[in-house]
C-alpha cells in the first residue's frame, strides 16, 4: 500500500519541479569594478584611491512571453551617482519576442540615443555547468560581442522566455547571470517575483533622444573616439550591450 501511495504521489512531484513561468519581475545586482572600467585614464590614475574599486547598481527585467522591459531602480538619496560612474548606469531595453525588434535609451557621454532595431543574433555555445542563481536551476552558456569580447551567461529553462539584462537573449531561458570580463562587469540575478505586468508598461518613457541602430552608433563612437586608445575601444563595447 505504502508503494502505491509513491507512486501515486510521484506524478505531483514531478509536475511541482516542472513548473514553467512565462510572466515575472526579475532583479538584478549589477557589480562593476570601476578601477578596471577608467583603466589607463592618466586622471583616473591620480583618483583612484579615493575611489571604491566596487560600484553595484539595480536593475529589473519585467516580462511576459511576448516582451521584456530592462530598466535601472531609481538609488537611493544618498546613493546619487557620482562623476565616476561607470558607463550604462541609465540603460533602458524593450525586447519584442514577437515582431523580433529592439528598442533600447541610452546615455553615452553627454549625449542620449534611442536606438531601434532588430534583436541582436548571439552564437551562443552551451556547456554542461550548471549553477542554482536565485532559486533556479541555470545552465552555462557562451558566446563573443564585437567579434572578441568574451560573455558568460547562466540561463534558467524554468523561464522558457528567451530574454535576459540588457540586449541579451537567444538561448532556451531567461538569463539570470550575465559576466563580461572584459568590462569588469556581472549582472546576477537576486530574486524572482511571478506576476503578469500591464502590457503597457512594457514601453520605453517618452524621449527626445537621437534615434539611431547599432551599426551606426557604432560608427559614430569610433569616429568620436578613435584617438581615446583602450577606453575609447571599451566605450564602444559597452554600447552595443
Amino acid at each position: 500500500m505504502k508503494y502505491i501511495f509513491l507512486l501515486l504521489l510521484l506524478p505531483a512531484t514531478l509536475t511541482a519541479r516542472a513548473q514553467h513561468y512565462f510572466s515575472g519581475k526579475i532583479t538584478f545586482e549589477r557589480k562593476t569594478n570601476v578601477h578596471q572600467v577608467y583603466e589607463g585614464q592618466e586622471w583616473f590614475e591620480d583618483a583612484k584611491k579615493d575611489i571604491p574599486k566596487i560600484m553595484t547598481s539595480g536593475f529589473t527585467l519585467t516580462f511576459d512571453a511576448a516582451r521584456s522591459l530592462y530598466q535601472p531602480v531609481p538609488p537611493a538619496d544618498e546613493e546619487k551617482q557620482k562623476w565616476y560612474t561607470p558607463p550604462g548606469m541609465d540603460n533602458r531595453v524593450v525586447q519584442d519576442y514577437i515582431s523580433g525588434k529592439i528598442a533600447a535609451q541610452k546615455q553615452v557621454f553627454e549625449q542620449a540615443f534611442r536606438i531601434e532595431d532588430s534583436l541582436p543574433h548571439y552564437t551562443w555555445k552551451i556547456g554542461s555547468e550548471v549553477r542554482t542563481i536565485a532559486g533556479f536551476n541555470c545552465r552555462k552558456a557562451v558566446t563573443r560581442i564585437c567579434d572578441s569580447v568574451y560573455v558568460v551567461a547562466f540561463y534558467a529553462e524554468e523561464i522558457p522566455v528567451s530574454g535576459g539584462p540588457e540586449q541579451f537573449g537567444g538561448l532556451p531561458g531567461m538569463i539570470l547571470q550575465l559576466v563580461v570580463p572584459r568590462l569588469g562587469t556581472t549582472w546576477q540575478a537576486t530574486s524572482f517575483q511571478e506576476l503578469k505586468p500591464d502590457e503597457n508598461t512594457l514601453k520605453l518613457p517618452p524621449s527626445k533622444a537621437k534615434t539611431t541602430n547599432r551599426a551606426n552608433l557604432a560608427i559614430t563612437l569610433k569616429s568620436s573616439l578613435k584617438d581615446w586608445g583602450k577606453w575609447g575601444e571599451r566605450a564602444i563595447w559597452w554600447s552595443v550591450l
